[in-house]
């Protein structure tokens, strides 16, 4: 059990975290409206995996991500976006298929996204790959990945070689039917996965599409039950609620400027990881969680210019 008091006890390794799934151009419209009103759109460095790699190595942990670019302008753009953060792209392989997109209208709650699929869900299991998960103290993980063939069965080695060489196993249960096949089951598959990883970082909008509507504490008690070990639930505005099965927290948000919330759970993640890394108790982590998000929702896009961990804590008084 992971005890809200803990710390998490890592084997050394040689990398903190490897973030497995999409890297992908996020196109933010300029305004509020939606798509069918909107004109401009700005390219952005994109993908939750890859976002939270990008956020955790300026935060002062070490990340490698591994996704799957077309050989393109846009795969070539999001490259080098790796290696200016200083990001190893060993994992990150070339295909030929198109470079993944999303398009987003810019909002201050849920952006609305459409999905535009190629070279994302061809990753494949390499050497490079299981070298990487053996060297790492972290997996992370979303559903996009998941929702489609081949890639799931990469991640599916992933996880079973993570646990084998006794890797945290992290996933974001971000479940969206846009992504998954037509008459594919794909919440009864995002249910199975629970038993088969650690924590799990649901929004409240992600238990909705899973489980349907329930009060918040009924919605965490269903993510245990399918045997996720801690369960973090964001609540947007209202914070988040916390289970390990035992014990039940609940946060409060600390953001107070909301320009676009594109990439704010990520950067929630991003903080949760970098402290919990560090060697923060899970309580001070969750928390510090809170503060990069907070940080990150002042500015547009999922990728802002994050200064360490250290001088965020300090900004927000904790």
């Amino acid at each position: 059990m992971y005890k809200l008091d803990d710390k998490i006890n890592f084997q050394h390794k040689r990398n903190d975290i490897l973030t497995v799934g999409e890297i992908l151009i996020d196109m933010i419209s300029t305004d509020y409206d939606d798509h069918s009103k909107s004109n401009t759109y700005q390219k952005f460095f994109g993908g939750s995996p890859s976002n939270i790699a990008v956020n955790v190595s300026r935060l002062g942990i070490h990340s490698l991500v591994a996704s799957a670019l077309g050989k393109d302008g846009m795969g070539v753009f999001l490259t080098n976006q790796l290696q200016l953060a200083g990001i190893d792209t060993t994992c990150v392989q070339q295909v030929d298929y198109s470079t993944s997109m999303v398009v987003v209208s810019k909002s201050k709650s849920t952006p609305t996204p459409i999905f535009y699929r190629g070279a994302d869900y061809y990753l494949a299991y390499t050497p490079e790959l299981e070298e990487a998960v053996d060297n790492s103290k972290i997996v992370h993980f979303s559903c996009w990945p998941i929702s489609m063939k081949p890639v799931r069965h990469t991640i599916e080695k992933v996880i079973e070689r993570a646990r084998e060489k006794n890797v945290l196993v992290c996933f974001d249960p971000n479940y969206h039917p846009k992504i998954w096949h037509k008459g594919e089951d794909g919440v009864e598959y995002v249910k199975s996965m629970f038993k088969k990883v650690d924590i799990v970082k649901p929004s409240e909008d992600d238990a909705e599409r899973l489980f349907g509507k329930d009060t918040h504490e009924n919605q965490v008690e269903k993510f245990l039950k399918f045997g996720a070990k801690l369960v973090i639930m964001t609540l947007g505005k209202d914070g988040a609620i916390v289970s390990n099965g035992k014990e039940i927290m609940k946060l409060n948000t600390l953001a107070t400027d909301v320009i676009d919330t594109t990439g704010a759970g990520d950067a929630f993640w991003s903080g949760f990881y970098a402290a919990v890394v560090k060697g923060y108790t899970l309580r001070e982590a969750f928390t510090l969680g809170f503060a990069v998000s907070a940080y990150k929702l002042k500015y547009t896009g999922a990728i802002v210019a994050l200064p360490k961990l250290e001088v965020i804590k300090n900004m927000y008084g904790l």
